[in-house]
């Protein structure tokens, strides 16, 4: 009897040792959180599948003026994936790149991209008005628009991947994370992509492009 007694005491004080220590680590790891968050801490990218640079194209901007990838040499892009008659993730995604534009105003060596996938209705007139909505300095946030092929081939090419076999995705040409942003470094690699929804982009993506040009 004396035994059993000690036995079941003996599983108790493991219980609430095995107990204390969870709650320990738990404490712990939300603790790290709170600190490095408080810290300024910045959501990581996310790195390419393969290899992509950034394939030559020959495409109009909100201007009507034609652009090409010759343009862009030596600058770093952050380019992200349009939609104008999106009306949920899109405009929060160029709020993010109105405040990318804002925070390198200074830094000539940067361009903004924003690649429609609906050059049918994303016409130069539609871009020039959607750019008016978004602050869009037509010197340094180009948006693209041009041949269907063309702007899906550099797409698929140089920065996301297509699933033609979704039925269910309501963006054209079946491009998957359309709501990333992506950074292309002067010598046209693609590094590393963000977030585009979140809140944090634009200070990830500057920050980003600093340890870059480093």
């Amino acid at each position: 009897m004396a035994d059993a007694v000690d036995s079941r005491a003996g599983g108790e004080e493991r219980l609430f040792l095995g107990l204390v220590i969870a709650l320990a680590l738990v404490a712990g790891i939300g603790g790290w959180l709170v600190v490095t968050y408080a810290s300024g801490h910045k959501p990581p990218g996310i790195a390419p599948d393969h290899a992509r640079t950034l394939a030559s194209f020959v495409l109009t901007n909100q201007n009507g003026q034609m652009v090409s990838q010759v343009d862009l040499q030596g600058k770093f892009l952050v380019v992200d994936f349009l939609l104008t008659s999106c009306s949920l993730t899109c405009p929060v995604v160029n709020r993010h790149l109105a405040e990318i534009q804002q925070l390198t105003t200074n830094q000539p060596d940067v361009r903004l991209v924003s690649l429609t996938v609906d050059p049918r209705d994303d016409t130069v007139p539609v871009l020039a008005e959607y750019a008016r909505r978004f602050g869009a300095d037509p010197g340094r946030w180009l948006m693209l628009t041009g041949d269907k092929t063309e702007l899906y081939h550099l797409i698929a090419t140089s920065f996301l991947n297509q699933d033609l076999d979704d039925p269910f995705t309501y963006m054209p040409g079946n491009f998957s994370h359309t709501d990333r942003v992506a950074v292309v470094d002067p010598n046209g690699r693609v590094q590393v992509y963000f977030d585009g929804l979140n809140d944090d982009v634009a200070g990830s993506v500057v920050a980003a492009i600093a340890r870059l040009r480093k």
